[in-house]
């Protein structure tokens, strides 16, 4: 998992890369369903937490609620709406499959934003507007600027 040093980012293995996710989306609970297949379908070619090869791995009865935790999350749904926050009872650490967690959600979302807060403090943020998704500030665990786009040094670097 990539690590800062001095603005750039290195790979450490199994370290990994803290995290505390806060937000609220309106995703219909209509919706559940599809998100979760659109994420786990995401997430086969991803390197995380995740494994599709498990016997567990495709539940029919999964929800987002079920499969957050391995996007270094807790979610609660509220009706239409669902409820981000730190993940207590996991260890919850970024990947490659967090970031295709909020990337392949956005064709569900309506509305809402998710700020992630890294164990060094970077902060970063997903808006999301009508199916789309834009991130705002330096992913601390890849050094992007977007979900998946090319690393750049820190802007204080």
């Amino acid at each position: 998992m990539p690590l800062r040093d001095g603005g750039k980012c290195l790979s450490l293995g199994a370290v990994g890369y803290l995290v505390h996710p806060s937000g609220r989306l309106n995703l219909p609970a209509a919706q559940d369903a599809a998100a979760v297949a659109a994420v786990k379908a995401a997430w086969r070619d991803r390197r995380g937490w995740y494994d599709p090869r498990s016997e567990h791995a495709y539940p029919p009865s999964d929800t987002l609620a079920d499969i957050a935790e391995f996007a270094a999350a807790a979610v609660t749904r509220d009706g239409d709406w669902i409820e981000f926050d730190h993940d207590d009872g996991n260890d919850p650490k970024w990947s490659e499959q967090a970031t295709a967690f909020y990337v392949a959600i956005a064709p569900f979302v309506r509305s809402g934003v998710v700020t992630i807060e890294g164990e060094d403090g970077a902060g970063w943020s997903y808006t999301y507007a009508d199916g789309q998704i834009t991130q705002q500030g330096w992913n601390g665990w890849d050094g992007t600027i977007e979900p998946f786009g090319e690393q750049v040094d820190h802007p204080a670097a």
